[in-house]
């Protein structure tokens, strides 16, 4: 082989060489690794306002959490005493109580309420007033007009709610029955929350509450006082296993 020839094919063979070795040192192709399956979405724990304290003895606190402004009330749900909603005769449709928001929302309900302790009826409206948060059974506050306030002796003591403000109790007394702080009402409730001035929620742990002819079901923890009828759907904070959501 001629000299020229040769060194042609030896400078030819280092460059494979060194292409060779250059494919061999590459790092090895591997396929991406599997994604991890989707986490199921389920309820949004998110830590609802409480009533600060208890209205059934347990110590008060201060909730350190920001919030954003409650969205206004369209002039559909409003009357000259306050929010009122619309008319739902009949079957009602469900409602989870993760659906409701948070802040909550003040809605009126036309449904004939009653609240019952021992034989005496201490409230009688179709004027409520609900509180819908996340999480929780709504709360039912009655007009104190439709309240027979001669049983309600005031409570020692008041809590501060983030949201609506600072709230008093009520003890109920019918005859030798005394049920302590089965009542509370904000007297000045912040702004948003102005209509709740002159009501009062009561905790039908402590009196025979009825929406429509329908005892209610008391919220569990015996803390929150949510109402629990056929239309509302959980989970619901308040038992054993929720502080946390």
């Amino acid at each position: 082989m001629p000299r020229g020839a040769s060194m042609a094919l030896k400078s030819f063979s280092r460059q494979i060489g060194i292409g060779m070795r250059f494919v061999v040192r590459r790092a090895p192709f591997t396929l991406p690794a599997e994604r991890a399956p989707a986490r199921p979405r389920g309820p949004r724990y998110r830590s609802p306002c409480r009533i600060r304290g208890s209205a059934r003895g347990r110590s008060t606190g201060t909730d350190r959490r920001t919030n954003d402004e409650v969205e206004p009330m369209n002039d559909a749900e409003r009357a000259p005493d306050g929010p009122r909603g619309p008319v739902h005769p009949g079957s009602r449709p469900t409602e989870s109580v993760w659906d409701y928001p948070r802040p909550p929302e003040l809605r009126g309900d036309d449904r004939h309420v009653t609240v019952t302790v021992g034989p005496q009826v201490v409230a009688d409206t179709r004027a409520s007033l609900r509180i819908l948060e996340t999480s929780h059974p709504p709360v039912f506050y009655l007009p104190r007009r439709d309240v027979r306030t001669a049983f309600l002796r005031p409570r020692p003591g008041r809590t501060h709610c983030e949201w609506k403000g600072a709230a008093s109790y009520w003890d109920v007394v019918v005859g030798d029955i005394v049920v302590v702080r089965a009542a509370w009402s904000y007297g000045q409730p912040l702004g948003p929350y102005e209509a709740l001035r002159d009501h009062l929620a009561f905790y039908p742990s402590a009196a025979r509450c009825t929406v429509d002819g329908e005892v209610v079901t008391a919220q569990k923890g015996d803390f929150y006082g949510g109402w629990i009828t056929h239309e509302i759907e959980g989970p619901f904070k308040g038992g054993p296993g929720t502080w946390g959501w």
